[in-house]
């Protein structure tokens, strides 16, 4: 099999979408969160984004893709459930767990093409998480 750069390209411009749309979201994780951050919502994106093009790209058939895509789907919900943290009286992590779900679908998301999709969800999750905190806590204190 000989190597096609302009399929490697497409590939890289794909991956470098998905990696970009999520850094908002990374960065705040990073600076208001002990969690994952910086380093893990990004690796998210370009996996679910790079597992949906290999798919997309190796199987003739949309069954074949579908099946790929409820792994990608399946996966994201253990890696969340494992961001959740029960202590006595308290849970934590699920706004993280939410956030990677939402970072998987945007890498898949750009995998199809569908950029609004993406850049969506890139916005709705970068605000909730921004300024959401805030008014959850005056309402936690209450």
């Amino acid at each position: 099999m000989e190597l096609d750069f302009g399929v490697m390209w497409y590939h890289f411009y794909h991956i470098l979408i998905a990696f970009t749309l999520t850094l908002p979201i990374a960065l705040n994780r990073e600076y208001r969160a002990t969690g994952a951050g910086l380093r893990t919502f990004p690796l998210v994106a370009i996996a679910t984004c790079a597992f949906m093009l290999v798919g997309m790209n190796i199987y003739n058939s949309e069954e074949a893709e579908a099946r790929v895509l409820y792994g990608i789907i399946t996966g994201m919900g253990f890696i969340g459930g494992g961001a959740i943290f029960k202590q006595t009286g308290t849970v934590s992590g699920t706004a993280s767990a939410a956030g990677l779900w939402v970072t998987g679908a945007i890498g898949i998301a750009v995998a199809y093409r569908r950029y609004e999709i993406a850049l969506i969800l890139s916005f709705i999750s970068f605000v909730i998480f921004q300024f959401a905190e805030p008014v959850k806590k005056k309402t936690d204190s209450s």
